[in-house]
Order: C-alpha cells, then sequence, then structure tokens
C-alpha cells in the first residue's frame, strides 16, 4: 500500500499486509510443527480475530478445529471498567486439547 492509497487520517502504515500475511504463514508452519500429530484447537477472540484466524487456519498444513469467545471490559462505556467478562464463552470442551 502506498501513501497515496492511504486514507487522509493515516500518516503511515506501521505493518503492511505483506509483512502479516507473512508472519500468519510462519505461524501456521511453526504450530503445524510444534503440534504434529496432536488434536488442535485454534481459539479466537470475536470479533477482532476473525480475519487472522481464518487466514491462520487456511495456511495450517493440518486441520485444526476453531472455537470462538466473546469478551468485553468496557460495558455500557468508553472506558475500561479493567473487569473483563465473558460474554460467549467456548463451545467445544477444551481438556486435553493444544
Amino acid at each position: 500500500m502506498s501513501a497515496a492509497d492511504l486514507p487522509v487520517e493515516i500518516e503511515h502504515v506501521l505493518v503492511t499486509q505483506e509483512q502479516i500475511a507473512q508472519r500468519i504463514s510462519e505461524l501456521a508452519t511453526e504450530i503445524d510443527a510444534d503440534y504434529a500429530g496432536r488434536d488442535v484447537l485454534l481459539v479466537g477472540v470475536l470479533k477482532g480475530a476473525i480475519m487472522v484466524m481464518a487466514d491462520l487456519s487456511r495456511a495450517m498444513s493440518s486441520d485444526p478445529a476453531v472455537d470462538w469467545m466473546a469478551v468485553s471490559s468496557y460495558g455500557v462505556g468508553t472506558k475500561s471498567s479493567g473487569v473483563v467478562r465473558i460474554l460467549k464463552d467456548l463451545d467445544i470442551d477444551i481438556n486435553g486439547r493444544h
């Protein structure tokens, strides 16, 4: 992405799309190697993790299960209360999972 493509509010890109894609590929390779032959479960936090989790699971040579959590520390305000509430817990039993 060039500076000409950036919205006026964005001064510069900290991490490029290419860098993110490369790191996701590296992580997928590391996870596949570290957990070869194991029952892998990827856990993402909604909603911010959806795209990264999709890219990561596709980049893996294994076929990991995927589950989601939703959490909040804001309540109804815009300032964090410092207390994290679980809004949606995992559906898959994580006992014995990696």
